[in-house]
């Protein structure tokens, strides 16, 4: 028996045919490509964006859309949470240039600002944080910066020490839903001061530094 029939030939370590790692870098880079037109889709529409029309603006087929996000709440949510880093990120800068309440509402509004661009998949979100499918992680994320803003305020005695940083994500999620809409477009800011209000020690007046 000749060499070449007693084993077969091997392909080259990190070919497509073995899983290498020119296959996971480019299921990478298809999936980044997917996540950022779809970031554009979404900003750009004010109702649903075909999954088909992200496929085929990204240059891939529908079928790798699929391979990386089954349903289309898993899209959204990797949009959601890769737009949420950062608004993350930005808060230890705010508390550097702030004082805790001042930074915390700056920091509502950016993440405000995030949410009003994102009207084609704000339905979707709504949906899934209703059913518990959607966005755990990202929920939690918000939430621990949320601590970081009362943690730092009640120390300065700008914020109450006594609040639930997941109710106050609850009190947004309903804010950033409500503005989603025309009705309540408009009202965004005297929203989100309302909340910022409600966090303050009780008897304090708002703060009397601008809002940035």
């Amino acid at each position: 028996m000749s060499p070449s029939e007693a084993s077969p030939a091997r392909r080259p370590t990190g070919s497509p045919e073995t899983g290498g790692r020119p296959a996971r870098r480019d299921a990478q880079r298809n999936r980044e490509k997917l996540i950022a037109t779809a970031q554009a889709a979404f900003a750009a529409g004010d109702g649903p964006v075909a999954l088909e029309a992200i496929a085929r603006q990204a240059g891939v087929g529908i079928g790798t859309l699929y391979r990386h996000f089954p349903t289309r709440e898993s899209l959204v949510d990797a949009v959601y949470a890769t737009e949420l880093e950062g608004v993350a990120a930005s808060v230890p800068l705010l508390l550097e240039q702030h004082p805790a309440d001042v930074a915390l509402r700056a920091w509502m509004g950016r993440y405000a600002a995030f949410v009003a661009t994102k009207r084609g998949m704000m339905e979707t979100l709504r949906v899934g944080f209703a059913a518990g499918r959607i966005a755990p992680p990202s929920r939690e994320r918000v939430t621990a910066a949320i601590a970081e803003f009362l943690e730092r305020g009640a120390a300065a005695g700008v914020l109450r020490s006594d609040v639930d940083p997941d109710d106050v994500t609850t009190m947004l999620v309903g804010v950033f839903f409500a503005i989603a809409t025309d009705a309540a477009r408009d009202r965004s800011d005297r929203l989100l001061d309302l909340v910022c209000d409600a966090l303050r020690p009780r008897g304090s007046a708002a703060g009397g530094e601008a809002r940035p």
